[in-house]
């Protein structure tokens, strides 16, 4: 019940890596016969993502993980541009591999606007207009939220952009492999995406730069990547996450169709627990992803208790480390949701294996898990 934090790779996925691991283990820079192969191996693999997106395959740049493709495209695409000035626009409830790479342009002189979102957690593209000045040079928002599910507006936001001339950033991670994505419904420049989000390997992404687009390397010292990306390819990794991004074209849709059923019986099961407060878009959300917040508990505890039955999930709160007392997530409180209601988020998310009987399961065991919690807390008052 945690896919948003990794997915399981594919089988075709492992099979695909396993040649590369062993008998094929060359450089694809190398000029002789040991480097043909793992560079066309490259190429294909940089083809198949392309088609996930609806792209061209020399616009895709592969990185080390989604977080490298987010810092990759904020500090890449806003250098080239720092003569028109450096006003930056997010929002508020952007991933910290957003956030973080956002601040550190406004320590080196940028500007920073953080667009606020509604009670869904929503973007208004009106409010994106507003945000907009003659100096911006970038939007980054995030196409989908990996904690409450809501997918934004981005098609609207790349207009109102390209109407002004602003590039246009989306953090696709948690959507990749997911929804259908397609960068020229969407308007975007660029757009950042996680082999691991759609049941490839760990520890490589790809970030998508539109045809005719300057972006500036991150990691210098090699002109791997056309010079956008130094550093030696993980030619496993990169046919992995080709051949998932392969299945996701073949397979996404029905994925996506049996995650909708099941979602919907475990929201319907968890609105049956007293004291829940569901967040994120109602309808505008990820396949197979839930998100609550349950009164008179602490989220990582009970996290903690689903996974001494053996349910994996996740929590929206956050500790600085694990003796910290905990504190709300600047998602949650973007929402407007009290610090103390914010610590009780659960956050659910289905896999393409999830049966109904997983989803039975956690709804037999969580209910009894929330009202141990809320034993504990003094506040709590047990119904007659």
């Amino acid at each position: 019940m945690d896919h948003i934090a990794a997915t399981k790779p594919h089988p075709d996925v492992v099979a695909a890596m396993l040649p590369w691991l062993s008998d094929e283990f060359g450089n694809p820079l190398s000029l002789h016969r040991w480097g043909e192969r793992p560079r066309e191996a490259v190429e294909r693999a940089r083809e198949q993502v392309a088609r996930l997106i609806h792209a061209e395959a020399r616009e895709i740049t592969f990185t080390g993980s989604g977080t490298e493709a987010n810092h990759l495209a904020l500090r890449g695409l806003t250098t080239p541009l720092r003569r028109r000035g450096a006003h930056v626009v997010i929002s508020r409830i952007e991933h910290p591999s957003v956030l973080a790479p956002a601040r550190r342009l406004e320590e080196n002189g940028a500007t920073l606007t953080l667009v606020p979102v509604d009670r869904h957690g929503f973007v208004d593209p009106d409010a994106v207009a507003t945000a907009l000045r003659p100096d911006t040079v970038l939007v980054s928002i995030q196409l989908a939220n990996p904690e409450i599910g809501t997918i934004q507006p981005i098609a609207r936001i790349g207009r109102i952009a390209r109407e002004r001339g602003v590039l246009v950033h989306t953090d696709a991670v948690a959507a990749g492999g997911r929804v259908p994505l397609d960068v020229h419904e969407l308007g975007v420049d660029a757009l950042s995406l996680a082999a691991n989000q759609f049941y490839g390997p760990p520890g490589v992404g790809a970030l998508y730069v539109r045809r005719g687009v300057r972006l500036a390397p991150d990691l210098l010292g090699g002109v791997q990547e056309g010079g956008r990306r130094a550093g030696g390819h993980n030619v496993p990794a990169i046919v992995g996450m080709g051949r998932a991004a392969e299945l996701a074209c073949e397979h996404g849709t029905a994925w996506a169709l049996a995650l909708l059923v099941l979602q919907r019986l475990l929201a319907k099961g968890c609105s049956e627990i007293d004291g829940v407060l569901f967040t994120g878009h109602p309808e505008r959300r990820l396949p197979g992803h839930v998100s609550a917040c349950f009164d008179l508990i602490e989220g990582e505890a009970l996290v903690r208790i689903l996974g001494q039955s053996g349910i994996a999930a996740a929590s929206g709160s956050a500790c600085s480390d694990f003796t910290a007392s905990s504190k709300a997530s600047h998602v949650l409180s973007a929402l407007g949701i009290e610090a103390s209601r914010a610590q009780g988020s659960l956050v659910l998310s289905l896999g393409r294996e999830t049966a109904e009987d997983d989803v039975r399961e956690v709804l037999r065991l969580l209910p009894p898990a929330i009202e141990r919690l809320r034993r504990l807390s003094p506040l709590y008052r047990p119904a007659c």
